[in-house]
């Protein structure tokens, strides 16, 4: 295949859209960090990580579709062994902002996605039974989404007087439970379901990826903001 991207390329383009919505999120969170309380400067730095990680593997995951035109889903999993520990790792950083927070809450948000995304790696590239492993996963999902409603984070929360940490932390949860629920839907799908069709299922999971990324750390942003200002007043 061409090493050109072509403009009727739906998926290639959503590569591309997406690569370059990341690399401007980056900028954004960095620059705006010295707009920020010195508390929040660490969950701006890791949202504008997670964007810069992702935005070096959109481009490179580009590449592997417009040359080959099958599914980077290897890549994927790269990315998303960096990213999606950060993201979790978010939940207490925006917790410690305002609160005290135990270092268990740390541990427990990020072996639960480290458990999450290995098993969803070892079966979707061949080292695991992709059903056998799905399970496993799936279980990691379940622990993090427990943690994060009923576990510790979720009491401390809840004990909170601040309201823009409690705002961001309802909206991090629609995305950890809804826009992370895309992932699984896909996995079942493709091996479990009968196979998925590689240009719609890529252009779903770039448009998720949208969301769950740039999203969540604007979510994080706006809170950050908010309470500074708040501050100030």
């Amino acid at each position: 295949m061409s090493d050109n991207l072509s403009s009727g390329d739906a998926v290639g383009m959503s590569f591309w859209l997406i690569s370059m919505a990341l690399v401007a999120a980056t900028a954004f969170f960095f620059v705006e960090r010295d707009r920020v309380a010195g508390k929040w400067k660490t969950s701006l730095t890791v949202s504008g990580l997670v964007t810069l990680i992702a935005a070096v593997h959109y481009f490179y995951m580009r590449d592997v579709w417009v040359q080959t035109g099958t599914s980077p889903t290897a890549f994927r999993y790269i990315d998303w062994l960096l990213t999606v520990p950060l993201l979790m790792i978010e939940f207490y950083l925006i917790l410690s902002a305002v609160a005290k927070v135990p270092s268990g809450v740390f541990w427990r948000l990020l072996l639960g996605s480290i458990a999450m995304l290995g098993f969803g790696f070892l079966g979707e590239t061949g080292m695991m039974n992709p059903t056998v492993a799905f399970f496993p996963s799936m279980l990691g999902w379940g622990f993090i989404v427990w943690e994060i409603f009923k576990g510790e984070a979720s009491q401390i929360n809840a004990g909170l007087s601040n309201v823009h940490v409690q705002k961001a932390y309802k909206w991090m949860l629609l995305c950890v439970t809804v826009g992370w629920s895309i992932y699984p839907i896909g996995y079942f799908v493709g091996y479990m379901g009968g196979g998925a069709d590689p240009v719609t299922l890529n252009v779903v999971y770039n448009l998720a990826d949208f969301v769950n990324k740039i999203g969540f750390g604007v979510i994080i942003w706006a809170a950050a903001v908010a309470d500074s200002e708040s501050s100030k007043a």
